[in-house]
């Protein structure tokens, strides 16, 4: 393990998390997966709550399940490609990833973010229940199943079944989605700025009134994610859109 300090200038743009202290270097091929998990969490953290340790992985060559169950509020960050489920169930770190990672993603996601510079196979932020996870490539089939909470944002397209059976949490899509969009999913809120080749039974399209764009807009600042927010139609089940307008006391008129 190697430590140099550095002030991680590099990552100014809008929507970033505090900025990192010092700096070490772990390796995957070096080290065992429970030797490196061991090693990350014996990283110090910050005196400085706005800041994070950093920690630089190299050697990401197509894992399985590398870096899960971490819980330790440290950055880390790595170039490469990794299998099925990367990071899954996080807590607190904060993972910036650049090349692609297979299935499930992020699964069991608990908080903190994970940022992935690439695509993602099926079953992304599968079972999530908070944080973040930003994928600025594309998703694969069933993104967002059984998530109970969090966020996940999709700069590019999704597949089949995004959010199935989906019981709380958002997911936004910056490109198309594949057929039966929101299946069985209850209380979540899908925002999309392409096209669905279906959605599913039970969920519709909702009016994207003021107080969602500027809620949307926020979110994707946070995320890094360049677009307007305008652009993008909201996708709910057909109960909750029926509960909001009935608190509201709107009426939808029939007209002959």
């Amino acid at each position: 393990m190697t430590s140099t300090p550095e002030t991680d200038a590099h990552s100014s743009s809008a929507g970033d998390d505090p900025p990192t202290s010092a700096v070490c270097e772990l390796s995957m091929t070096d080290l065992s997966p429970e030797k490196l998990f061991q090693a990350i969490h014996d990283v110090p953290p910050s005196k400085a709550d706005e800041k994070f340790p950093r920690i630089d992985v190299v050697g990401a060559d197509g894992q399985d399940h590398a870096l899960m169950r971490l819980d330790h509020p440290v950055r880390i960050q790595l170039e490469g490609r990794l299998g099925d489920y990367a990071f899954a169930f996080n807590s607190q770190a904060d993972i910036r990833m650049t090349g692609n990672v297979r299935h499930g993603v992020g699964e069991g996601m608990i908080s903190g973010a994970i940022r992935i510079r690439g695509n993602a196979g099926v079953g992304a932020g599968a079972a999530m229940t908070g944080g973040t996870l930003a994928i600025y490539g594309s998703a694969g089939d069933r993104c967002g199943a059984a998530m109970r909470g969090g966020g996940i944002f999709v700069r590019g397209s999704v597949g089949d079944h995004t959010g199935v059976g989906a019981l709380g949490g958002m997911i936004v899509i910056g490109g198309n989605a594949g057929e039966h969009l929101g299946d069985a999913m209850n209380n979540v809120t899908v925002f999309i700025r392409g096209k669905a080749k279906s959605l599913a039974p039970g969920v519709t399209e909702a009016p994207l009134r003021k107080r969602e764009q500027v809620r949307l807009g926020l979110l994707l600042i946070n995320a890094s994610i360049r677009g307007e927010a305008k652009d993008f139609r909201r996708i709910v089940p057909e109960a909750m859109l029926n509960a909001e307008e009935s608190q509201r006391g709107e009426l939808n008129p029939k007209w002959r």
